[in-house]
């Protein structure tokens, strides 16, 4: 039996009136998914337990059967993972972002206008990292590059506790009211971030920018503090040799820390515009080269999400639908061996609040050996109206797998 789980990040939503009132899952033509449900098990699932935040590290941990509330420990160390670093016990990883502040006004009046600088590239931002490792850095701080606006500062004996505010859930807003604070332990990092606006404001990669009608990313924000992560091994859990193709460090850390193979895809970029064939060809690959499991997180749908992108939203989806999930399919179609499909969205990221939420997601589970009653439309609506829940977004790969 072959298994292969497809993660669109983000891709569930709100009915939006410039769709006819539809969510962008209803709008989308995808008539892979639609005719796959039409013969699976359907539901909804909740991916983030209650009390937690709805962020990817919490989400994909469960769908991939390790429980939030014992292993969440912080998307950032997982990221370090997926960049190489070796953390120490005494270290703390925090995220970076390179993100786009007003002009105008003093730094703590100052408007966040995109948590992603307009998706910068990765060797730009590569560029203010190092500035800003040679700002900042020595013995106890070493800032380290990731992948386009997504960054890692490591810290020897640093709070891993603090309570950042997410960049992405105060889009519009003045960013005074949820820097870190003077006054609880946040003085490094605030003046750290406001030194960091001088730094990069006018560095030549953002003049750049400008002159090419970009944003500039002209201020760091640090989030989501972590230890060392420990995870299980998903091959002594389940039995099953696994793999994880994604854009995304994050993706890749929760892979790595449990023992499964993480393959690059050339191209893939963590938003609308990536290589969706290669991740369908990467899949293909690690199916022929002997795993038996297969993890594809795709996250334009997120990223549209966020910056409020509704036609992209839904071509993102049907991207998805016909360069991913049509040529897997017919892969393992072709094979004449048992296959499961699964796909779900990790949590939604509706376009109106461009942030995540807590609410469930819709999910469906094919098995090539037995057609189950399905739903017409693969949709938020139709699986919610299944009455099919599942509680706790850990236990979903039971139902696939066993």
């Amino acid at each position: 039996m072959k298994y292969l789980v497809l993660i669109p990040d983000g891709m569930a939503d709100e009915k939006i009136e410039a769709l006819g009132d539809m969510t962008p899952m209803q709008a989308a033509k995808k008539p892979t998914m639609d005719a796959l449900a039409a013969k699976s098990l359907v539901g909804t699932v909740s991916n983030v337990p209650e009390g937690m935040v709805p962020e990817s590290d919490t989400a994909n941990m469960a769908i991939l059967s390790f429980d939030p509330k014992t292993y969440s420990k912080g998307r950032s160390p997982l990221e370090a993972v997926s960049m190489g670093i070796e953390m120490q016990a005494d270290e703390t990883a925090y995220r970076c972002n390179v993100v786009t502040l007003s002009e105008e006004g003093d730094y703590d009046d100052k408007i966040i206008l995109d948590h992603s600088a307009d998706e910068i590239t990765t060797p730009e931002a590569d560029e203010l990292i190092k500035a800003l490792q040679a700002a900042f850095g020595n013995e106890a701080r070493t800032f380290y590059t990731g992948v386009s606006y997504r960054h890692c500062l490591i810290m020897k004996n640093g709070n891993d506790t603090y309570p950042f505010m997410r960049p992405h859930d105060i889009l519009g807003k003045r960013i005074g009211d949820y820097l870190p604070r003077t006054d609880n332990g946040g003085e490094e990092f605030y003046n750290m971030m406001r030194k960091s606006f001088e730094i990069l404001d006018h560095h030549p990669v953002n003049e750049a920018r400008r002159a090419r009608g970009l944003k500039p990313a002209n201020s760091a924000w640090f989030w989501s503090p972590g230890k060392k992560p420990q995870l299980p091994n998903f091959k002594k859990k389940w039995g099953l040799d696994g793999a994880v193709i994604s854009a995304v460090d994050l993706i890749k850390g929760i892979g790595l820390c449990a023992g499964m193979r993480s393959i690059d895809v050339e191209g893939a970029t963590g938003n609308v515009h990536t290589n969706y064939t290669g991740k369908a060809n990467a899949a293909i690959e690690a199916f022929e080269s002997g795993n038996d499991f297969v993890y594809i997180h795709v996250e334009g749908p997120d990223e549209c999400g966020h910056r409020a992108e509704v036609e992209n939203k839904v071509r993102a989806i049907e991207q998805i639908d016909e360069k991913i999930l049509l040529p897997v399919y017919n892969y393992l179609l072709a094979t004449g061996e048992p296959f499961r499909i699964m796909v779900l969205p990790d949590h939604p990221t509706p376009v109106r609040l461009r942030t995540h939420t807590i609410l469930p997601v819709p999910f469906f589970i094919y098995d090539s050996e037995k057609e189950a009653d399905g739903v017409s439309v693969y949709s938020e609506e139709s699986a919610a109206a299944t009455g099919n829940y599942v509680e706790n977004g850990y236990t979903l790969l039971d139902q696939l797998i066993k």
